[in-house]
């Protein structure tokens, strides 16, 4: 290769070089994409978002809670981008508002409901038609959350109203802020029982699974994401990575089920 052949590529890559340098400099520089998830996408949405800034210099800030809290939050301040719920009806809450950009709402992900006791609990039982619940629970309650504000403890309560068991536990609960919260009293031993998200039960060693809720006995639980009405442009490129085989790969290998658009 000549010298003016060899100079010329050199020039090129110091300029692709630089190009890509600007580019990552400028990303670093941009305040960070602010995403209000459902407290069930704990872990796997912090992976994927370490995954994402790794790869794209971009900062991505978490704040996890029940999803209709998140809702109400994003109602009454600015600043989140993205929001992330554990059901339709906090999405709706928004969007009927104008609070969402409307156009980027999609449904993301599904998931399953369980029954989990104490990692060392004996205790066996089938799920399915006015099962023996309230004698499992013995002199103990049944954690789960908030029935009247959180989404999986409507489906929680859905489940059991439809299998004709949630008249002989309604008053023997022991009712949390979010799904992580009922899962944690359980972890704890606090509670002999609690109902959560399937992919709750993965993350924590110390429940196991006693059975899964028929998937007809509560409404699809379903996780539609959206950029809210306000969020900078940097949230559009991180949600259109949420849908990307990368994420999809993590969000599969923690028990999500996603939803092919």
């Amino acid at each position: 290769m000549s010298m003016r052949a060899l100079a010329r590529t050199a020039v090129a890559l110091a300029a692709s070089i630089l190009v890509t340098f600007t580019a990552a400099s400028v990303r670093a520089a941009e305040p960070p994409v602010l995403v209000f998830a459902a407290a069930s996408l704990t872990n796997v949405l912090q992976e994927i978002g370490r995954d994402y800034e790794a790869k794209q210099g971009a900062k991505i800030s978490f704040s996890f809670a029940a999803s209709m809290t998140l809702a109400r939050q994003i109602e009454a301040s600015s600043g989140p981008d993205i929001f992330a719920s554990a059901d339709q009806e906090s999405m709706d809450y928004l969007d009927t508002k104008g609070l969402i950009a409307h156009a980027s709402r999609k449904d993301l992900l599904r998931n399953t409901l369980v029954l989990i006791a104490p990692i060392d609990s004996k205790l066996q039982l089938m799920i399915g038609q006015r099962f023996g619940l309230a004698q499992a629970l013995g002199a103990g309650r049944l954690a789960i959350a908030n029935p009247g504000s959180v989404p999986a403890g409507r489906y929680g309560r859905a489940a059991l109203q439809r299998l004709g068991v949630w008249d002989s536990v309604a008053n023997r609960l022991a009712p949390a802020e979010d799904v992580r919260a009922a899962l944690a009293y359980v972890a704890r031993g606090e509670a002999p029982l609690g109902i959560v998200y399937g992919t709750d039960a993965r993350v924590e060693p110390k429940v196991r699974v006693v059975g899964t809720f028929p998937a007809n006995s509560h409404d699809p639980i379903v996780y539609p994401v959206a950029l809210t009405r306000d969020a900078k442009p940097a949230a559009a490129r991180f949600l259109q990575y949420l849908s990307g085989p990368e994420a999809r790969a993590v969000f599969v290998r923690a028990g999500f089920i996603p939803v092919t658009q």
